[in-house]
């Protein structure tokens, strides 16, 4: 087992450890925006700036703007992003979901089209996968599209839909056969966000955030070329989408080992009491099993990873990796909080709060890890059913 880089492969990690450096924004620290759209704005410009350098879809072929980067240089290119603190990629479903999509199954047309615009975050795309009652259970979703000549009319709404006020197009799974079962009824199209009768209604967060939004759609027309692949053969292209939003996590990963830093600095702090976290006993047992799961997470990802370079698409085991860090990221948290105790309880901009509040709203959004991008339960049974061969 080689469990280092390639020389080439640490070439193109010092090359964006370099240009990282000379280029992240002055002054960047995870900082506040008044608004959302404020902070839409500033990564979008952030965006571009990595596009002009090369640094957005490495993973895609030379031929659609990329670099035909392996799958270990994205990979390293997400976990230098992530340990260098670097701003989101604002258009991240765009660049890793619709574009590995279309490449697969679009149509010439549809990448001429849609691919040279998703980069530079010329324009920004949502996930209209999820509904009320079908989230979990994706195959279950009852928004409709109904053939008419040279378009579809779509009926229907869409839950948690990060982003979708400021989105340009969205890639919609519906139902396009009634009589036909769950699974074998579904097609993938393409949205134009901007269409008439589609309504847009953020939703509040307990994290104060309102990213996440529900889309109402009455009556949309959205033209018969924007099918992608054949009719009715939506689920398989979905399975595309969503085996690449679940496969390796090295954000995630860094993003948690830096998160593992803080706490062990915070455990070391006294307290208002004078003592330090660290010298409970039960606590510091704690602080050792949230050691190995990340050290876990970092062999969940690459056992994915070689998968990925030895097949060229995660399969999945992927979500095995997701089941595993969402799960692994709460337990961090609930740590965390036990260790700041009534420190870790202010809420960001009061004067007493740790770290600018940022473990608290870090708290609460890590909440949802174990929901989006597939619950914990679907995880489990694909893993029992995919992985382990066990029966339905």
């Amino acid at each position: 087992m080689d469990l280092t880089f390639s020389p080439e492969e640490e070439s193109f990690r010092s090359e964006l450890r370099a240009w990282l450096g000379a280029n992240i924004p002055a002054g960047w620290d995870g900082e506040e925006f008044a608004t959302l759209g404020d902070e839409v704005r500033f990564l979008v410009d952030w965006q571009r700036r990595l596009a002009s350098g090369g640094w957005v879809g490495v993973h895609w072929p030379r031929d659609y703007g990329g670099r035909g980067a392996s799958t270990t240089e994205n990979y390293i290119l997400q976990e230098e992003l992530a340990r260098a603190r670097a701003p989101e990629v604002i258009g991240r479903i765009g660049v890793n979901l619709v574009g590995p999509t279309l490449i697969h199954h679009g149509t010439d047309d549809q990448k001429r089209r849609y691919l040279p615009k998703i980069l530079a975050a010329d324009e920004l795309w949502c996930q209209l996968f999820s509904e009320p009652n079908a989230g979990s259970d994706l195959a279950a979703l009852r928004c409709r599209a109904e053939r008419h000549g040279d378009h579809f009319v779509v009926t229907g709404q869409k839950v948690w839909t990060s982003y979708a006020q400021f989105a340009d197009w969205g890639i919609l799974l519906a139902r396009t056969d009634p009589s036909a079962p769950n699974a074998k009824a579904i097609s993938f199209l393409i949205v134009d966000m901007h269409s008439p009768g589609i309504t847009i209604r953020p939703l509040r967060q307990i994290t104060g955030s309102d990213e996440f939004n529900e889309v109402f759609l009455e009556d949309v027309r959205v033209p018969a070329q924007n099918l992608v692949g054949a009719l009715n053969q939506g689920w398989s292209i979905a399975q595309t989408t969503l085996s690449h939003e679940r496969g390796t996590s090295p954000r995630q990963l860094v993003v948690h080992r830096i998160l593992l830093g803080e706490l062990l600095a915070l455990a070391r702090t006294p307290g208002p009491d004078g003592r330090a976290a660290v010298a409970d006993p039960v606590i510091r047992q704690q602080l050792a099993q949230v050691f190995i799961e990340v050290e876990m997470t970092k062999l969940h990802n690459w056992r994915t990873l070689t998968q990925l370079r030895r097949h060229g698409k995660p399969g999945p085991e992927s979500s095995l990796v997701k089941l595993f860090w969402s799960e692994m990221s709460q337990r961090l948290h609930d740590t965390a909080m036990q260790v700041l105790g009534v420190r870790g309880q202010y809420w960001p901009g009061e004067p007493r709060a740790t770290a600018r509040g940022r473990w608290l709203r870090s708290y609460l959004y890590y909440r949802a890890a174990t929901i989006f991008a597939g619950t914990s339960e679907v995880q489990r049974n694909i893993v029992a059913q995919r992985v382990l061969g066990l029966p339905r």
